[in-house]
């Protein structure tokens, strides 16, 4: 039975670093992992095409360099993608767009396991974690399923509403800021409205806090890191693959046309 890394590090305390993929290319998490930064890939399935082949593919990368693997998962098949990657082996969910403890508590039912003392709705899937962990016993998997990290995105002005009872309910792990959805759903454009979105998110940190859920931030730099560690973040994801690209993009290689043209 694999460990589960990230589960490791938040009994223990500790911080973790991961990067967000867009591509499943097992060669790019490979890459990533072998550079020593990460303790986990988050790969952002909200966002990029997938089949079930490349996640497997994808969290056996994760597994050959020894890290952790998070997916990121839309709200509407949020069950169905989330027992399917946790069948081949993602450790880690992160939800997306809830607004209602009752949303959360029902997104926990279907990914905790079917049996009396978990209470959940995730049954026996004859995929990775079953097929090739052959010497464990029914309740060693469900142990397995229940040690999933599940992370919730709190990017709407309903959820920091109901922030509080969200961070109560019993396997909410850790909480992540959006600025952009809340933005939205506040009827604003996030740029004329830093301030106020910083606020909320400090606010979100220390509402997590308070209830024992690890809030994390995700950041493109250093300073960032220092800013939200002395707000008491321990956990952060730093950059993302096509974020990356337009920057580099956008940046040397427009120098190098704009340098070529004059």
């Amino acid at each position: 039975m694999k460990e589960n890394k990230l589960r490791k590090i938040l009994n223990e305390g500790g911080t973790s670093v991961a990067t967000r993929m867009w591509s499943t290319w097992p060669t790019l998490t490979e890459a990533a992992a072998s550079t020593g930064s990460f303790d986990y890939i988050e790969f952002v399935a909200e966002y990029a095409p997938f089949d079930m082949l490349q996640m497997e593919n994808l969290v056996r990368a994760c597994e050959l360099h020894d890290i952790a693997s998070m997916i990121k998962v839309d709200f509407q098949n949020r069950a169905y993608v989330a027992q399917r990657a946790m069948a081949v082996g993602f450790q880690g969910i992160l939800f997306t767009d809830h607004k209602t403890a009752k949303e959360v508590e029902e997104s926990l039912y279907v990914v905790n396991p079917d049996c009396p003392e978990y209470g959940g709705r995730f049954g026996f899937p004859n995929n990775r974690w079953v097929g090739f962990q052959p010497y464990k016993t029914q309740m060693d998997y469900a142990s397995m399923v229940k040690d999933t990290v599940k992370a919730f995105m709190v990017e709407k002005e309903e959820t920091m509403a109901n922030l509080e009872e969200i961070c109560s309910i019993p396997g909410v792990d850790m909480v992540q800021f959006g600025p952009s959805d809340y933005s939205m759903s506040k009827g604003w454009d996030a740029k004329d409205h830093k301030a106020e979105t910083l606020k909320v998110e400090e606010k979100m940190i220390q509402i997590a806090l308070d209830h024992g859920v690890a809030p994390r931030c995700e950041i493109d730099t250093l300073e960032q890191a220092k800013y939200y560690k002395s707000l008491g973040v321990k956990h952060f994801c730093v950059g993302d693959e096509f974020r990356n690209q337009m920057a580099y993009w956008k940046g040397v290689c427009m120098d190098v046309r704009n340098f070529a043209e004059n």
